[in-house]
């Protein structure tokens, strides 16, 4: 039921005949984690194993208009367009509840800098969903003598790095372990006027629509966390700021893009987390089915 409940309130921004269409799948939905619109071809929705499905509607599928995908984000932005554009331009738009609008179409560029799209083709609404515990198989092989070690996860796009993140950053909570979140997209916590939409736990302070290397250091000087965590370290910007507080004797939780450790030991921009040692403990992520396995080995 709960999870239903995260699909209809995600679905909320839809067009009321797309809507009515997607929810008159019926209880198959509880497995859904993506909602996809593609102009010209068609609505569908994607569960957790990553297979894709067409809706049909009175035995047709459902055909997307122009005219949806706007009417789709001036729902998702509360026909309030001008307070949203700098979101806009990242390509994707935090719903309440913890859900995303993320856009892909025709983009107006300026000095390599994308401003706007101007013409839209796809937007993918991914479902946010609590999934409390995820995060207590692997905790306990995180710390030591009482304290945290600093962690990595690691895994594929949609493999449930971020829902580990939150729980392991509730859990910490609950332990008494102070969390200070960079959370740059609004992914993790989703904050809807200054509260958390997803459960971040007691002890959780949030930086929300920061950029990371700049809100990293501002959490760390400001919040005196025990923990900084973060969602998708990418760039060296991410990478530097992550060093320096390390140095600074703060445990670090936080995710990447990729398959293993030799993975990311072959970009570039990782290379200083692994030589300054700023992990001693990875975590994985592998799917079998609709199931996910968590690994957590020392570094």
């Amino acid at each position: 039921m709960e999870r239903m409940r995260s699909v209809e309130q995600a679905a909320a921004v839809l067009p009321r005949e797309l809507r009515l269409a997607l929810l008159s799948q019926g209880a198959q939905l509880a497995q859904c984690e993506e909602i996809r619109l593609r102009c010209g071809r068609g609505l569908s929705w994607s569960q957790s194993d990553g297979a894709e499905k067409t809706v049909r509607f009175a035995g047709a599928p459902m055909s997307v208009t122009a005219e949806d995908l706007r009417m789709t984000v001036e729902l998702a932005a509360r026909a309030s367009l001008q307070t949203v554009q700098e979101k806009l331009a990242s390509g994707f738009l935090p719903l309440q509840g913890g859900h995303r609008l993320g856009l892909c179409g025709t983009a107006a560029v300026r000095e390599g800098r994308i401003l706007r799209f101007h013409t839209l083709s796809s937007i993918n609404i991914r479902v946010a969903y609590p999934v409390p515990g995820v995060g207590e198989a692997v905790l306990e092989q995180l710390t030591q003598g009482g304290r945290f070690c600093s962690t990595l996860i690691l895994a594929p796009p949609g493999d449930g790095k971020t829902t580990l993140l939150r729980d392991l950053i509730r859990l910490l909570g609950l332990r008494g372990i102070r969390t200070a979140l960079a959370d740059e997209r609004g992914e993790v916590a989703s904050l809807y006027q200054g509260q958390p939409q997803m459960d971040v736990g007691p002890l959780c302070d949030v930086a929300d629509g920061c950029p990371k290397g700049e809100a990293l250091p501002l959490l760390l000087r400001t919040m005196n966390p025990a923990v900084l965590a973060v969602d998708e370290i990418s760039t060296a910007a991410d990478v530097s700021a992550l060093c320096h507080a390390a140095n600074c004797g703060t445990g670090i939780l936080a995710t990447a893009h990729g398959r293993d450790l030799d993975e990311l030991a072959s970009r570039q921009v990782y290379r200083p987390l692994l030589e300054q040692r700023v992990f001693t403990r990875l975590v994985t992520i592998s799917r079998s089915g609709k199931q996910r396995q968590y690994q957590a080995v020392s570094l």
